[in-house]
């Protein structure tokens, strides 16, 4: 497993503390790796998910930090979501 993916891993479980209940999500770090977020929290994997956010290891970051609001980086291009955008916008306000 990547640094990032490592410091991303820990960095999701920081913010939701105890899971994710909305369902299953996958953050795609382009060049590094992936990570499901689930009800029992963040972790390192490739299997399906409900909704797929793709970006930029820099970008996510950024979202993480709150450096980035998660819409915008939507709405630049920098954030791609495929799936459930409903499940997106929950996960989206859960890190914020």
């Amino acid at each position: 497993m990547s640094d990032v993916i490592n410091a991303a891993v820990t960095a999701l479980n920081e913010k939701i503390e105890g899971g994710f209940d909305g369902g299953t999500a996958k953050f795609v770090l382009n060049g590094e790796g992936s990570i499901i977020v689930d009800g029992n929290g963040a972790r390192e994997g490739d299997e399906d998910a409900d909704v797929t956010l793709t970006a930029d290891s820099d970008v996510f970051q950024e979202m993480l930090s709150g450096e980035m609001n998660p819409t915008t980086a939507f709405m630049t291009g920098k954030l791609s979501v495929d799936g459930d955008m409903g499940m997106a916008m929950q996960l989206g306000a859960a890190l914020g």
